[in-house]
């Protein structure tokens, strides 16, 4: 890990009064920067060619002749070859020279390799750089373990595929052979059905022949899907540093063309082999009953304290639960996400029920995250907000 002393020196050549928001364009990119334009900041999208119209077209900044803003939340783009040339020393050294503030997302860390993002990248980043890693499933204390340590509810874990007689419905979590940024998810409710299974998506390109080496077996868990959008706050000191900001659940695609097929239908495309996929397409905004929004806090509280223990200084800003809920009203977390969620763009501009309520006004996960930064700038306590 790049030690804090290099990022606070880079941090100490700053002139934040004309501190910037920076974010890769993609994933929750949006987000980002209509919260940081709606705080006053300039923002800067940094963008791979052939995938930079959406922010540095359809999104970017327009000014009138006296130059009022008029549209638009994408001030500045920055558009590279790949996007992991922003990891070259000179491309950092431009970000650090412009005063830019990083904000990490997930398109980032996949794009760049974690390894990369914790000792090569030198640009300070508002969030919890150690924490990153641990969405890398697989890993010796990826979220599981923290989940483990924290003593949260996770789906059962299945050790082998034998085991899938005795637990009942199992969702197999691989890696994608063809879509690199995606996962091949499979479900099985028998050893028979897992290999029968297994053997067709090998055969049609979908998983690598050795996926188990990588797989991830659980309890499959019936129930619907909440991403918890949290926040917390090392700067509040009034109130709690908790906050929920939104829920949001996803679209995926071929699941739900499936979901939407009557039964019959759904066992005659299995039977001739066409299985759906789980690969995420876009994201919708939901509510708890109240009664399990306790519930929910309880999770994240536990989360905060165990990353607070084991990823010094802990979580830092957003981060995501993703979650189930069974037939008895029982949480489920079946993925972390230590940093903006991949949903939030449902907040944009209008905010979220949740955050709306707390804070009074719109408030999005990326309006929250700018407001963290103006009040660590203005508070003289930028460097406890940044890793």
């Amino acid at each position: 890990m790049i030690s804090r002393d290099q990022i606070l020196a880079n941090l100490e050549r700053y002139d934040l009064k004309k501190a910037k928001i920076g974010v890769v364009g993609s994933h929750s990119g949006l987000d980002t920067c209509d919260g940081a334009k709606t705080e006053g900041f300039t923002t800067v999208a940094i963008c791979q060619a052939g995938r930079e119209k959406t922010f540095n077209e359809y999104f970017k900044t327009v000014t009138d002749a006296k130059g009022n803003h008029v549209r638009g939340c994408v001030d500045e783009t920055i558009i590279l070859n790949k996007f992991n040339n922003l990891l070259d020393p000179a491309q950092q050294e431009k970000l650090i020279k412009d005063n830019i503030l990083f904000i990490p997302n997930r398109s980032f860390v996949s794009y760049c390799g974690i390894d990369a993002v914790e000792n090569d990248f030198k640009v300070p980043m508002v969030g919890s750089r150690n924490l990153l890693r641990s969405e890398e499933r697989g890993d010796e204390k990826d979220y599981y373990w923290i989940l483990d340590k924290a003593g949260l509810p996770a789906p059962k874990k299945v050790e082998k595929p034998e085991d899938i007689d005795n637990v009942g419905l199992t969702i197999i979590k691989v890696h994608h052979k063809q879509k690199k940024l995606e996962r091949g998810f499979f479900t099985a409710k028998s050893y028979e059905q897992f290999c029968q299974k297994s053997e067709e998506l090998i055969r049609d390109g979908v998983i690598e022949e050795n996926f188990l080496e990588s797989a991830r077996m659980e309890q499959y868990i019936i129930g619907p899907v909440f991403n918890l959008d949290f926040f917390y706050s090392p700067l509040m000191e009034k109130g709690s540093k908790l906050e929920l900001l939104g829920i949001d659940w996803r679209f995926e695609s071929s699941l739900d063309g499936f979901c939407r097929l009557p039964g019959k239908q759904q066992v005659e495309l299995e039977n001739d082999g066409i299985l759906p996929e789980y690969t995420v397409c876009g994201h919708n905004a939901a509510t708890l009953r109240e009664s399990l929004l306790d519930k929910a806090f309880e999770l994240a509280e536990k989360y905060v304290e165990a990353t607070k223990k084991y990823y010094d200084p802990g979580i830092i800003g957003p981060f995501c639960l993703q979650t189930c809920v069974d037939k008895d009203l029982h949480f489920h977390i079946y993925d972390v996400a230590p940093r903006i969620g991949g949903g939030t763009n449902i907040h944009m501009a209008v905010g979220h029920p949740y955050g709306n309520a707390l804070y009074r006004r719109e408030m999005s996960t990326g309006r929250r995250l700018a407001m963290e930064v103006r009040n660590a700038i203005e508070q003289e306590r930028i460097e406890e907000i940044i890793t």
